[in-house]
């Protein structure tokens, strides 16, 4: 009997204690694991907070990409068009310029006065110089060997013998002949040479006859200049 009551006893010795143990285990391992969970939570809250950093990180990324981009095709564009921009000036400029030479040619021709001339006759419907108009000629563009300023004015005419539009092209074959004279015999710069055709109009003689009619088969050749009054204005000064 007393051996049961011992045995009794430690059984419920040991009973206590494994319920102690138990008891001690589940108050120490408890928070533990709670924290542990806690810490998971935590941890797996912010690897998808990382997730999303990082996504939000890619597409601002990709956007200051775009912007760039676009920045520097703005940058392109303006450059672009401030290169139109100085091409446009320097058009407007050029303009100005030759604006301001026209104007400045334009004013000064009032200093150009006729310092020799020649009249050239030519045979009915032909435009080809004889020996006498090319010795004409030579004695005309001698005088320019002193000249500075100056340029020629070469006009052909016809009669009023067939039409209009024939004869205005004839005037010119003339003119055209004597302007190929000058500057193949005597180098005459084309820049200096102004010619025109006028045909059957400006008539030197308005009469019926053949004499008549041959004055105006004609080609009127004048030497301009602006000589003297270039050496009176510096003279004056």
């Amino acid at each position: 009997m007393r051996q049961f009551v011992i045995a009794a006893t430690l059984g419920a010795a040991v009973l206590v204690t494994g319920c102690a143990t138990k008891t001690y285990v589940r108050g120490t391992v408890q928070p533990v694991q709670t924290k542990v969970d806690q810490v998971a939570d935590q941890t797996n809250k912010q690897g998808t907070e990382l997730d999303q950093t990082r996504k939000d990180v890619d597409k601002n990324t990709t956007q200051i990409s775009a912007v760039g981009e676009t920045a520097a095709g703005a940058d392109r564009r303006a450059g672009d068009a401030m290169t139109k921009a100085n091409q446009v000036d320097g058009r407007v400029d050029q303009t100005n310029r030759d604006l301001g030479s026209l104007r400045q040619t334009i004013a000064n021709l009032d200093d150009y006065k006729v310092v020799n001339q020649a009249t050239v006759l030519f045979a009915f419907n032909a435009a080809k110089l004889t020996a006498d108009d090319k010795q004409q000629l030579d004695q005309l563009i001698s005088g320019t060997t002193s000249l500075k300023r100056y340029f020629i004015a070469v006009e052909g005419y016809t009669d009023q013998t067939g039409s209009a539009d024939y004869n205005l092209e004839l005037s010119k074959r003339r003119a055209d002949a004597v302007v190929q004279y000058l500057s193949g015999q005597h180098d005459v710069d084309f820049n200096r040479v102004h010619t025109i055709g006028f045909g059957e109009q400006k008539p030197t003689d308005t009469g019926k006859s053949r004499d008549s009619r041959a004055k105006n088969r004609r080609v009127e050749v004048k030497v301009y200049s602006a000589d003297a009054a270039l050496a009176a204005v510096t003279s004056s000064r």
